[in-house]
């Protein structure tokens, strides 16, 4: 059995070192190069999945094995895709009754994938159990709370969100606000299956599709995202204020250029504005140059409130 909670060192997945152990033989990375090939919008899903999973993970007080074994699960969680037909896979529109069918199977396609191969064998939990349901409204078993590995419900939430977010050849691109909203709803008590026994449905029915407490989780890894997004943009608009510096000194070089009687000091001052010249710049193009760093400040500046904003609407939001 594997131990769930533990405070341990936080763990990598994309750290060289980790990446040793994951028994990602050649085998295994050919069939995921395959499925690179086939459809690239999968292929990034997955590493999404799994990069969405570990840091879950470490927001649950996972330990650092449990974290390991359940992001590769998660990066493997779609790999029964593989043998999905193209036209079904790669559909632009909305899939009929019959195509959804067939899309479904990749969960037990990619089970049994995982069955067959010794190397795999550990992490046939990522494909099965992915979009499994708390209140039994899930496939391709129908399972309920009581029997949905916790790694399962872990990856359901990081797959649910990096589905929604992500642009795919069939939608198109939805908020994070808005989102993280559909995942709020779907912790929330929803329509039970008819075919559940009355006493199954009294207690299903105060359960909704995702675990409340691995979307907290992913709550905080959105916010490390966003936060992150803003340090980096808040370092570009600095590197920004820079350069319109620079160019705001060429302008008062040029208006003392403009305004000087003498030819020495003209010379002076054009002297002073070919030194700040970089790159592509000349004395003809430098002021449009100048007006595109401008207005690109600005708009930087307008996403880093954005960003500020979205924070804060996401944590007025409660789960």
């Amino acid at each position: 059995m594997v131990t769930i909670f533990n405070l341990n060192p936080t763990f990598d997945f994309y750290d060289r070192s980790n990446l040793k152990s994951y028994n990602l033989d050649e085998r295994m990375r050919y069939q995921l190069r395959c499925l690179d090939s086939l459809d690239v919008f999968t292929r990034k899903h997955c590493e999404n999945v799994a990069n969405l999973t570990v840091r879950i993970c470490e927001y649950l007080h996972c330990n650092k094995n449990f974290t390991e074994y359940c992001t590769i699960c998660a990066y493997l969680h779609d790999i029964g895709k593989l043998f999905i037909p193209p036209a079904v896979l790669q559909k632009p529109g909305k899939l009929t009754d019959e195509e959804y069918e067939i899309m479904k199977t990749h969960t037990t396609i990619g089970y049994d994938m995982c069955m067959k191969d010794e190397k795999l064998r550990p992490y046939a939990a990522g494909p099965i159990y992915h979009h499994e349901a708390l209140n039994g409204t899930g496939y391709p078993k129908g399972l309920t709370k009581d029997d949905i590995p916790y790694e399962g419900q872990i990856i359901r939430v990081a797959d649910e969100y990096d589905a929604i977010t992500s642009k795919r050849q069939y939608k198109s691109h939805i908020g994070i606000c808005e989102t993280l909203q559909i995942m709020i709803e779907n912790t929330k008590p929803g329509r039970i299956p008819p075919t559940e026994a009355l006493n199954q449905m009294t207690k299903m029915a105060k359960l909704g599709k995702d675990n409340p407490i691995v979307v907290k989780a992913l709550f905080k890894v959105v916010i490390d995202d966003i936060s992150y997004e803003i340090y980096c943009t808040e370092t570009y608009v600095h590197d920004l204020a820079n350069e319109l510096k620079r160019y705001e000194q060429m302008e008062k070089y040029r208006e003392k250029m403009e305004k000087s009687k003498r030819d020495k000091d003209k010379e002076y001052y054009l002297n002073g504005i070919k030194a700040l010249l970089t790159g592509q710049e000349t004395l003809e193009n430098y002021r449009d140059f100048h007006r595109q760093y401008s207005q690109i400040y600005e708009n930087k500046k307008k996403a880093i409130a954005t960003l500020y904003n979205e924070i804060k609407q996401i944590k007025k939001m409660k789960v």
